[in-house]
């Protein structure tokens, strides 16, 4: 093993130092796989470390294995006793051995989440709760979150007194962890609690473990969370602690990751050395040089220049449409031509990345239509997605009556309508020859529904027939129904951002169906959806990947398509009304991760018109005008950035916003928005104001003259 001649100074640097703590910050694409697994090989091969005193810890089974498989092609029979595993497997094997301390067998069951929805599935039963009233998602978050902060049944209690949702959730959480206890099962969460809580009261115990190792690595450093950091503290006494991460790609904060880990790492590692692989060797000069600009926007991030020595390749083209229709063509045209023209180069090669699940729905259709296999990774299909699939029962109840729908949608959401009323219904509608919607409507004393039923019967009839009655848009008569069936604040209720995002954009597909149809109907618009749901998708190992950026992290393609660029979509309204500043600075790493996964060329695309999930006009990401100019192409329509950059592509601030002459904004004024309504200014930036609406708008970012905002008192 040549460690000279396989990495470059500075990897050979971090592969061979020993003196102390070290961190390496790793930028995207510069190797740090093969950094660590050097470095493993180096302890085992050079300096004739036992493997067996050697830990690494990677957060995905996937990295672990491809790692292991890495150092024993290095190093052959010399590598087996390594450890190499997630934290969780790690968690595992301490469990096995010690849990017996905490009152557990050693053969305890670790729960997946399937598990979890079962053992819910059984609690509610048992305590007569709906599903369709409280989720099962809303419950093991707060499970979770219960647990993580050690709060106790009778805490958790008199927390929630008053909210009678709050009330359940917390008889579901003692339920839940009793069920637990008495059939000795453990989840993921538990896997690392119990973990620490032997840690913490048995001495002796972590004392063991510290002396097992005298070299820790761990992967992924940016993405850790305060249990998991905690747990590498306290293994670490006797150890040399390796760290490897990149700030710039810490985007799992929503699930606990604390980038603060890895910037402060010093703190309690001293004399900690960092070393900075800043060499990529994925993408080429123009993508790499793009990537650096946009994330040097950032603040809380430790300073580097990715370089690479490869060619500057093609510009990086970023296509503005007028529509999400002409957006899609536009990547299903390139997609095309590239194959065409480009020798060697298939379906594979290929990559279309979105900040939120909803924005697969228009290129499925165009990829669908145009026979372009994709694989769409990390969710369902758009249409096939359960709101979706709700959703358009509805409408098929308002448009058609047929008793698949109706009993889909029936008692959702709820309205006590269980099996045997839906028999009785049934009964019913064979004896009077009727569709069951029609027999529910004529014959409810016949089926022997209770006042409340009834009561709760007859506002989904009133909804479905002022549907039906509706000279609207079809758009507009969907979210008229959703609004009156109850539906949209069943999941409000939920907190359920994402699905909520999929009915609006399932609204805008109806609103430019009805555009690209003169005699558009909500019948005419269910028998083009069928035309796509209904079609197959070869299955051929050739094929366009979709997925969420999230899921692109550390996956890497030739080609990559950025699609949905828009304000308010990435970076996402939720994120930056939830904590602005912070929540800006984490989306714009999440784009930093999308541009990083192409290795020839970047495509950023994104439409014009209005969005149904923001509820507002489409403005382009800031994002885009914050790569520079250098080594992009504009085309397609001229963008519309908030800022103003790029005057020669934009058009003319007067034509574009107007002007409303008021040029005295402070904070703590109020104002009116035309279509957000009234709000207070919350803070006043140049020529930007942030200002705090009524939910759901929230936080707003706003060119402080657009003719939109008028100025009002208290």
């Amino acid at each position: 093993m040549d460690i000279h001649t396989a990495l470059n100074p500075q990897q050979v640097e971090a592969a061979c130092y020993l003196d102390h703590h070290l961190r390496i910050i790793a930028g995207a694409g510069s190797g740090k796989t093969r950094v660590v697994t050097y470095r493993i090989a180096y302890l085992i091969q050079e300096m004739g470390i036992s493997p067996a005193k050697i830990l690494a810890i990677t957060f995905t089974n996937k990295a672990a294995n491809e790692m292991k498989e890495r150092v024993e092609k290095l190093l052959g029979p010399l590598a087996y006793g390594t450890t190499v595993c997630t934290i969780h497997s790690f968690c595992v094997r301490i469990l096995r051995r010690h849990i017996q301390a905490l009152g557990y067998p050693s053969s305890f069951v670790i729960m997946d989440e399937d598990d979890q929805k079962a053992l819910l599935k059984k609690l509610y039963q048992e305590m007569n709760i709906n599903e369709k009233v409280i989720r099962y998602k809303s419950v093991l978050n707060t499970i979770s979150m219960y647990k993580y902060r050690h709060v106790t049944f009778e805490q958790a209690l008199a927390q929630a007194e008053g909210f009678l949702g709050e009330m359940t959730k917390a008889k579901l959480y003692q339920a839940y962890v009793q069920y637990q206890e008495e059939h000795h099962m453990l989840d993921f969460d538990d896997l690392l609690l119990k973990t620490l809580a032997l840690f913490h009261q048995f001495p002796e115990i972590l004392e063991r473990w510290q002396s097992y190792y005298d070299y820790i690595h761990v992967d992924e450093f940016q993405d850790v969370d305060a249990c998991e950091y905690e747990l590498v503290q306290l293994l670490s006494k006797h150890a040399i602690v390796c760290v490897v991460g990149d700030p710039d790609q810490t985007i799992y904060t929503f699930r606990g990751a604390d980038v603060s880990f890895i910037l402060h790492f010093e703190k309690d590692f001293p004399e900690a050395k960092t070393i900075i692989l800043n060499q990529n060797y994925r993408s080429t000069k123009t993508i790499l040089e793009c990537a650096n600009h946009l994330i040097k926007k950032n603040r809380k991030r430790i300073e580097k220049d990715l370089f690479t020595m490869q060619e500057s390749g093609d510009k990086i083209i970023h296509y503005s449409a007028k529509n999400e229709e002409e957006e899609a063509q536009f990547v299903a045209d390139k997609i095309e031509e590239i194959i065409s023209k480009v020798e060697g180069v298939n379906y594979h090669d290929f990559a279309i990345l979105y900040r939120a699940n909803y924005l697969s729905r228009t290129i499925e259709q165009v990829l669908i239509r145009r026979q372009i296999d994709y694989r769409l990774f990390g969710g369902l299909r758009f249409f096939n997605r359960k709101e979706v699939k709700d959703a358009l029962s509805y409408l098929r109840l308002v448009a058609q009556g047929d008793d698949l729908a109706f009993e889909r949608i029936i008692n959702v959401p709820s309205r006590g309508i269980g099996q045997k009323t839906v028999e009785r219904i049934q009964r019913v509608a064979l004896d009077y020859g009727l569709q069951e919607y029609e027999a529910l409507c004529l014959y409810s004393d016949e089926i022997k529904l209770s006042n409340k039923i009834k009561n709760e019967a007859r506002v989904m009839i009133e909804a479905i027939e002022k549907a039906r009655l509706s000279t609207k848009s079809i758009a507009d008569t969907f979210e008229t129904l959703m609004k009156d069936v109850g539906y949209l604040d069943m999941l409000k209720a939920d907190q359920e951002e994402g699905r909520l995002d999929n009915l609006m954009e399932l609204k805008n597909s109806m609103d430019q169906y009805q555009q690209e149809h003169e005699d558009a109907s909500i019948e005419g618009y269910l028998q083009d959806i069928a035309l796509y749901t209904n079609q197959d998708i070869r299955d051929e190992e050739e094929y366009v990947s979709l997925m969420s950026v999230h899921m692109a992290k550390g996956l890497e393609f030739n080609y990559v398509f950025v699609i949905g660029l828009s304000e308010d979509t990435f970076p996402s309204m939720h994120s930056l009304s939830e904590s602005y500043d912070d929540g800006l600075e984490e989306e714009r790493r999440l784009a930093y991760v999308a541009f990083t996964r192409a290795k020839r060329q970047l495509f950023l695309t994104d439409s014009q018109g209005f969005s149904f999930v923001s509820n507002s006009p489409k403005i382009t990401s800031r994002f885009v005008s914050e790569i520079g100019e250098e080594g992009v192409e504009h085309i397609g329509e001229r963008p519309r950035f908030k800022t103003q950059d790029y005057v020669r592509l934009t058009p003319t601030k007067e034509e574009m916003i107007g002007n409303n002459h008021i040029d005295d904004f402070q904070k703590g004024d109020f104002i009116e928005h035309d279509v957000f309504g009234k709000g207070v200014i919350l803070k006043v930036n140049g020529s930007l104001i942030d200002v705090a609406f009524a939910l759901p708008h929230g936080i707003k970012t706003l060119m402080a003259s657009h003719k939109a905002i008028h100025k009002v008192e208290s």
